[in-house]
């Protein structure tokens, strides 16, 4: 369990910053994938957001360029039920012409011949024998052909539908085209049929456009073609159509890419249009984008009022030099369509919005690197975002990714607003957000498994409150080895050989749990951690795995808690028994050591192996702890004297020892003062090779000293008796070398 655990923890600290960035970086691109499939729903979010910046910034409508003459429920209420006479139509179209109109298109279809000609009668009657007479023999009886002579007149554009349901040819374009780069035919989008008007109009009419619009996802007509195929015929658009016939231009121009001065991507596809004097940049499919006008574009004039017996003349001073499209807005005709402005707008003022814009150089595009750009956008910001997740709190990143979706709606913004270009915010926003999602799950799993085994493996070594304040702050362990200042404590109960072959092994189970819980109690709560239990002995450490301030004077105390304890639990035993404790501060590797499949949070070095053999030397002081020089310097406010300079063995390098004695009440009294005084003394005489005055300061000390001092002293009189016999050589600087560990 322990590997698997640790396992985790490795995940979630070494390699925890590669899972979550990869997880985020693979939901962000599984999404910009995804928004390149067919029907993506990101294509849906992208034109609501088309929609959004038209509601915000419409278009200004051009100058009135465009006229349309309704067909409106009034209209039907006045003159009759529609489909209304030929003649009335061609009345309308004269009428037009008589005052000034630049060219006339019909957003209407009339693919039937008229049922109220005069001419079916008679045929009709004659069909059953009837002889019929009629006043005027070159009166025109067929109205379809009234109106057709109309056509020819003007300077109409008929209405064309193309679909892909039927396949009835349409008639020949009455434009030209021509072309430079790629062939449209590759482009442009073909149809299989169409529904025309009667043969006799399409002949006579000077132009012919489309006026259908393609089917769109959610039937919102955003953008329109420009020009549509028919096996290798191509067909204007009515709006374009009517520019042409009204600047009369033969032609269109197409520009393509792979033409001169247009760059070859690869894909072939329209760049531009060319319409006489005008110009109208497109995408690659030849459509445009309307750009709707936050009033109509045009102004409305209703048909009623046109064929009215004596119509009013401001009214018709309107008609000079426009454009006039026919259309209705009749609701029963059904020719209503959905645009991001309006959910119910007559199909005719959608093309007057489309000649406005086009009279009005007012275009908005969807460049062909836009999609590169939201690409770009996506992983740049997606990047920014996850670089921050590890180290940020919640919030903090919270706000970050705040910042990157508002910044990627600010760019889309200002793009269309001062460029009239249609750059999306939802790719880049909504792949920041699944992968902040996606990343924020994975660095939670792993803060979860990494508290998980924090708890797990800590809890034996640290106290309760410990291991919170590591769970809490775990940037604070490196596992797998560190280098760190550490304060290391050994502990060894003395003769445990003889005290363990006096007892049953249940017995001494009991005997060691005993000892060892009181003593890892006072570890525990000072801070320390237990790197293991040898039998009788504690091994244990201060200042890791997280850091501790005073982890010296924490350690010095807690020998005093220690002997405490023991004296506690000596009062519950027959036979007393006697601890070592040995401490020292160094430089240590501390970390997981051990071998893949088992290992224990420890520390290893010198500075170890020098504890352990400080720990042993209290047997030869008969002393119940000796703290290393290193470890005694910076403690303050404790009874400590200094017992030796010692070379351990297996180092070259002597040090000093020491050993506390009490706590603060007893370094602060008189006799302590004293004590330390003349200990001092005798420890520099002795140096000094002062060794009769070394011998008197003893045989002060040996009055004055506590009775677990009568050992050291007792080692010092031999070592005087010797030196006094036989002094030491020249370069003996006052230590003594350990000849056991």
């Amino acid at each position: 369990m322990r590997p698997m655990l640790a396992n985790l923890f490795y995940l979630g600290r070494r390699h925890r910053y590669l899972a979550i960035w990869g997880a985020g970086l693979l939901l962000a691109a599984v999404t910009i994938v995804g928004a390149f499939a067919p029907f993506s729903p990101l294509t849906r979010l992208n034109f609501l957001v088309f929609d959004t910046y038209q509601q915000l910034r419409p278009r200004p409508p051009a100058e009135s360029a465009v006229l349309v003459v309704d067909i409106d429920d009034e209209s039907i209420r006045q003159i009759g039920q529609w489909p209304w006479s030929r003649t009335m139509l061609a009345q309308m179209i004269d009428r037009l012409v008589e005052h000034g109109a630049a060219t006339i298109g019909l957003d209407i279809i009339l693919s039937e011949p008229d049922r109220t000609s005069p001419a079916l009668a008679v045929a009709q009657l004659e069909r059953q024998g009837f002889q019929v007479t009629y006043p005027g023999a070159d009166a025109e009886l067929d109205h379809d052909r009234i109106l057709a002579a109309s056509f020819a007149r003007a300077p109409v554009v008929a209405g064309l539908v193309l679909a892909e349901t039927v396949n009835t040819p349409p008639p020949p374009p009455k434009a030209g085209f021509a072309f430079a780069g790629d062939n449209p035919s590759l482009y442009l989008p073909a149809y299989l049929g169409s529904v025309p008007n009667l043969a006799i109009l399409d002949e006579a009419a000077p132009g012919i456009g489309v006026f259908s619009f393609p089917t769109a996802l959610d039937g919102v007509v955003r953008q329109v073609p420009l020009l549509s195929r028919y096996r290798d015929s191509l067909y204007p658009a009515l709006s374009v159509e009517t520019l042409r016939v009204a600047q009369g231009a033969s032609s269109f121009v197409i520009k393509s890419t792979g033409a001169s001065g247009e760059l070859a991507t690869g894909r072939p596809g329209m760049t531009a249009l060319k319409v006489g004097a005008l110009e109208v940049p497109t995408a690659p499919d030849s459509s445009i984008w309307v750009y709707y006008a936050n009033r109509p574009a045009a102004g409305v004039l209703p048909a009623s009022k046109l064929l009215a017996e004596n119509p009013d003349p401001a009214l018709l001073a309107q008609i000079e030099g426009r454009i006039v499209l026919i259309g209705t807005s009749a609701i029963g005709l059904r020719d209503l369509v959905s645009t991001p402005l309006t959910a119910g707008l007559p199909g005719v003022l959608v093309h007057a919005e489309i000649i406005d814009q086009i009279i009005g150089s007012s275009f908005i595009t969807r460049p062909d690197w836009a999609e590169g750009l939201e690409v770009v956008l996506a992983i740049g910001l997606t990047i920014a975002v996850l670089a921050f997740l590890p180290w940020l709190s919640t919030l903090a990143n919270a706000l970050v990714l705040a910042g990157a979706v508002a910044l990627s709606i600010a760019v889309g913004w200002i793009a269309f607003a001062n460029h009239s270009l249609l750059i999306s915010p939802i790719l880049p926003a909504l792949t920041c957000l699944l992968a902040y999602g996606m990343a924020s799950g994975v660095r939670l799993l792993l803060s979860e498994s990494e508290s998980r085994y924090i708890r797990t493996a800590f809890s034996h070594y640290l106290s309760p409150a410990m291991v919170e304040r590591l769970v809490n702050n775990p940037q604070s362990l490196v596992l797998g080895g560190e280098n760190r200042e550490l304060t290391l404590l050994f502990c060894d109960i003395r003769s445990f050989t003889g005290i363990s072959e006096t007892m049953e092994p249940t017995e001494l189970t009991v005997f060691l749990n005993n000892f060892l819980t009181p003593m890892t109690d006072v570890l525990m709560k000072s801070g320390a951690t237990i790197d293991k239990y040898m039998g009788d002995a504690i091994m244990a450490f201060w200042n890791a795995p997280i850091e501790l301030p005073r982890h010296r004077q924490r350690a010095c105390e807690s020998v005093l808690e220690m002997q405490a304890a023991l004296e506690r639990l000596n009062e519950t035993l027959e036979k007393p028994v006697k601890i070592g404790i040995g401490l020292n501060s160094g430089i240590c590797c501390v970390g997981n050591l051990g071998s893949r499949q088992r290992f224990d949070y420890s520390a290893i070095g010198d500075s170890v192996n020098v504890g352990s053999r400080i720990e042993g030397l209290t047997k030869f002081y008969g002393l119940s702890n000796l703290v290393a020089e290193s470890t005694a310097r910076e403690v303050e406010g404790l009874a400590m004297i200094e017992v030796d300079r010692v070379t351990v063995v297996g180092r070259d390098e002597p040090t000093a020892i020491y050993t506390i004695l009490g706590g603060r009440d007893m370094a602060g009294s008189e006799d302590f003062q004293a004590l330390q005084g003349r200990h001092d003394q005798f420890l520099a005489n002795y140096r000094g090779r002062r060794f009769a005055e070394a011998a008197t300061d003893l045989d002060v000390l040996r009055d004055i000293a506590p009775a677990l001092l009568r050992k050291v002293y007792a080692e010092y009189r031999l070592r005087l008796d010797a030196y006094m016999i036989a002094p030491p050589p020249a370069e003996w600087d006052g230590s003594y070398r350990a000849e056991h560990k």
